[in-house]
């Protein structure tokens, strides 16, 4: 193992260890924005379109600087890995933001995750382009179609749900109503499945240690939101769905 190499590897063991503490703490306290917002104590607010573009662009535009300042780096980790990864954050950063309807952000939240995606940016993208190290028949190995199918198929629940979630509500509406249709058929926070189930098949198909811990953070940072938003309908709505489940359809 290389010095480089070194240095991620135990960065990996920092982020997952960093994913715990925040998971205790995610599982007891909502993150206050949206409808965990206490709209009684002052903060500066930034509208959401803004917000989600601004966090979200550093974990695309990191990786592509990477990218194209590298000199010689494998076909797979330039070409396919990488390229995934971004092709998420182009997703969320170009068109979800866009599309975005929610409630406004505080600064700080927005601040936070900034530099959190700046540092997975390029923390991901070094690793792709300077320390994973694949085999030519890495073309033919079950563990890259295979992520690679959890992928997109994880994207795929992802962007629905977040469609299914757009329509809920009518311009100028600002009640909470019950999401049907899809994957919250059978769970309330099906976006954030989706999600997860992207990250586990980009760990998967990468099969590095940084994308591991990166699905591992993705789990329990936006796990207990799923839980949080499941008690929240419970709620809210005396009719809400009582087979349904928070996160794992049939589990959990």
């Amino acid at each position: 193992m290389s010095c480089q190499q070194d240095v991620v590897y135990w960065c990996s063991w920092g982020l997952i260890l960093a994913s715990v503490t925040y998971f205790n703490r995610q599982r007891k306290i909502e993150t206050p924005y949206g409808r965990y917002l206490d709209t009684s104590k002052p903060a500066l607010m930034v509208p959401a379109k803004v917000a989600w573009f601004l966090q979200e662009l550093p974990s695309f535009l990191v990786p592509m600087v990477l990218l194209y300042t590298a000199d010689e780096v494998s076909i797979v980790g330039r070409n396919l890995l990488l390229s995934t990864f971004c092709l998420h954050y182009f997703q969320r950063t170009f068109i979800y933001s866009l599309l975005n309807k929610g409630r406004p952000t505080p600064l700080q939240i927005m601040i936070s995750a900034m530099i959190f995606c700046s540092i997975n940016g390029f923390f991901q993208g070094y690793n792709m382009l300077h320390c994973a190290e694949y085999e030519e028949n890495w073309w033919a190995d079950v563990r890259l179609w295979t992520g690679l199918i959890i992928f997109f198929v994880g994207m795929a629940i992802n962007i629905h749900s977040d469609h299914i979630l757009r329509k809920l509500r009518k311009p100028g509406e600002v009640t909470y109503k019950i999401p049907n249709g899809g994957l919250f058929e059978y769970v309330s926070g099906a976006n954030f499945f989706g999600e997860i189930l992207e990250w586990i098949g980009y760990a998967v198909a990468t099969w590095t240690m940084p994308a591991f811990a990166f699905a591992f953070f993705t789990m329990c940072s936006i796990g207990p939101r799923a839980c949080h938003h499941h008690r929240f309908y419970l709620k809210q709505f005396k009719n809400y769905p009582k087979s349904r489940k928070a996160l794992i359809p049939f589990i959990y």
